[in-house]
């Protein structure tokens, strides 16, 4: 019986010392889920450059502070972003996704005003997204892959990607 309670022990700590780095603390509160977001420009406009790229960075490392959600890669292509971030449960993910468009699109137009000529109405975004949760485990890194990977052969000097 020692032993089986030993066995079960360190089993325990082993898996709780593998998973510890994907658990995010956050005050009083605990999360363990990643979420994929994809979000396009709206008429699919090829509307990001390194100015447009750098103003969505700088907007997306202030959002952990301020709203608790954290980025932690972001891949650009032509029209349209993936966001790899993980926030508490205080937000449902339409919620997430209304403050990053809503947030990012102000930054945007505020610090590159000359991109307003190419669009209509000041929207920035399209109404639709892709949304979808992603485990820590082991969907993490595959969604990774996909975003650092997500290119197509004349778009390979569009998309960037970069770790938050």
């Amino acid at each position: 019986r020692d032993e089986l309670l030993q066995r079960w022990i360190w089993v325990y700590w082993w898996y709780m010392d593998s998973t510890e780095r994907d658990i995010w603390h956050w005050h009083h509160s605990i999360s363990e889920a990643y979420y994929h977001i994809q979000l396009t420009v709206i008429y699919r406009r090829s509307l990001f450059d390194e100015k447009t790229e750098s103003i969505m960075l700088q907007t997306m490392k202030e959002f952990k502070e301020q709203y608790m959600i954290e980025t932690t890669h972001i891949g650009f292509d032509q029209n349209h972003v993936h966001i790899l971030c993980r926030f508490l449960p205080k937000y449902s993910g339409w919620q997430v996704i209304k403050i990053i468009k809503s947030i990012m699109a102000k930054q945007i137009f505020k610090l590159a005003p000359e991109i307003k000529k190419y669009l209509w109405w000041w929207e920035f975004w399209t109404d639709g997204y892709y949304f979808a949760t992603v485990s820590p485990r082991w969907d993490k890194w595959i969604i990774e892959q996909y975003i650092r990977n997500q290119w197509r052969e004349n778009d390979l000097k569009q998309l960037r990607l970069f770790e938050l």
